[in-house]
């Protein structure tokens, strides 16, 4: 590991600390732009949900993108995305536009969770790779500690019914920080030989500390071979059945463990649990402190335990703390440990599914369509998220123990799809999982 490789792999995961950012920001406004434009349970999940459907478009549309031109490239149209949704959500001068804007903030954090893991995983050596990607993940969880302690500060800055453009409008620095740092990084090597310019190619390889890079140039070369000679592959064939499976379904168990129905909504979840405004904010951060810690453990140990037994440990973990969370819920009773319960359901998803989704999607296809592979498995994690956030109000209005049963049964039908099915990938490389897989 060298500077350039981690200069390169920090800046290419910036995206993940503005997806986390504004993913988790909408938690402080909920309440209030409930009341300043009269939602009901209804419209107030579809201002959550349209940010989740450009979520969807730009996790869709990014990997082709990002084969046309490249991961650097395309990750600064992504930091534009997210400039204008930060000032467009701030000076919102009514719904309509306000959702406009969350639309086009979606698009950005679509096309970064496809886009950055991508690049990262594409100049990262195996061994590294791992905690490399991981990088991404971590700037996830950073965005969404700095939005719930952004909240809770701006809370107690008394600014009324402006609050939530301020909460909002903080997203426009690193926004702007994100994009000026983009242009000082290189080009992804695989990309440039799958564009045949293979001398830009083994400068990148030098230039990030390859031991042998011809050798590893001819390795790149001899993996993306049949992309020259077929110039749009398609993805949905049966000899990549398997990796389209493991793409999906990780990315659809991510959501239905409830993790964003909890991060969108905590501030609402522990108001209904007897939590003041201030109180309910500081909960958050709490949460959100956690998820850092426990995503930075799961990091450490992503190369060395390996990927499906954090995933099965992360399971039971989840399952058990969703159960209990039910529990409080349909009791009435034991309030004061509902932040207990989230704390170690936080853990377990951190350390399991949150450290491993990108890492894993980004692992599985060969370089020939791993941009679209990525899309799919983001595309998949986003359109479940989407459902359950346009959703969860109206199902916790009726029975707030209901959801949070589900996610717990989502998380024993996991455990038993990853132990049977997901094979592991930690210390192989790119192309020597191509071959485990079967699909060179």
């Amino acid at each position: 590991m060298n500077r350039y490789l981690v200069k390169a792999s920090i800046v290419g995961a910036l995206g993940g600390l503005l997806f986390g950012f504004d993913t988790a920001v909408i938690a402080g406004t909920t309440q209030q732009l409930a009341g300043i434009f009269h939602l009901t349970p209804v419209t107030l999940g579809m201002t959550v949900f349209i940010g989740l459907v450009g979520t969807v478009i730009g996790a869709l549309c990014s990997g082709a993108l990002g084969q046309k031109l490249g991961g650097r490239e395309s990750l600064r149209i992504m930091a534009i995305l997210y400039t204008v949704s930060a000032l467009g959500s701030a000076f919102a001068w009514n719904w309509e536009v306000l959702m406009v804007a969350r639309f086009i903030g979606g698009l950005g954090i679509g096309g970064s969770s496809v886009l950055g893991p991508v690049y990262i995983a594409e100049l990262a050596p195996a061994k590294l790779r791992g905690r490399m990607v991981g990088l991404f993940q971590i700037n996830v969880v950073i965005g969404i500690l700095l939005a719930y302690l952004s909240n809770y500060i701006i809370t107690l800055q008394h600014f009324g019914l402006a609050q939530w453009r301020w909460e909002f409008g903080v997203a426009f620095l690193p926004s702007i920080v994100f994009l000026v740092l983009l242009y000082g990084i290189p080009r992804s090597s695989r990309w440039l030989v799958t564009t045949n310019q293979t001398d830009e190619a083994r400068e990148v390889l030098q230039l990030m500390g390859s031991p042998d890079s011809e050798a590893e140039l001819k390795e790149i070369m001899d993996s993306v071979h049949l992309e020259r000679g077929i110039r749009q592959e398609p993805l949905f064939q049966k000899k990549y059945k398997l990796p389209i499976f493991l793409a999906v379904s990780i990315g659809l168990f991510n959501q239905l463990a409830g993790i964003n129905a909890i991060l969108y909504y905590s501030n609402y979840i522990f108001a209904s649990a007897g939590f003041n405004e201030a109180s309910a904010a500081l909960q958050t951060v709490g949460v959100g402190l956690v998820n850092l810690l426990a995503t930075l453990v799961g990091m450490s140990f992503i190369d060395k335990v390996g990927r499906t037994t954090l995933l099965l440990i992360g399971s039971i973990g989840t399952a058990i703390a969703l159960a209990g969370t039910a529990a409080i819920f349909y009791t009435h009773t034991h309030q004061d440990l509902l932040v207990w319960c989230l704390v170690v359901f936080i853990v377990f998803f951190a350390i399991s599914q949150g450290a491993v989704i990108w890492v894993y999607i980004a692992e599985v296809f060969p370089s020939r369509i791993r941009s679209k592979g990525q899309s799919l498995g983001s595309s998949s994690h986003w359109i479940m998220n989407a459902v359950i956030a346009g959703v969860f109000p109206y199902v916790a209005a009726k029975s707030q123990a209901a959801p949070f049963a589900f996610f717990a049964a989502m998380m024993l039908v996991q455990f038993l799809v990853v132990r049977f099915i997901y094979p592991e990938t930690k210390g192989i490389s790119l192309e020597a999982i191509q071959a485990r897989l079967k699909i060179t």
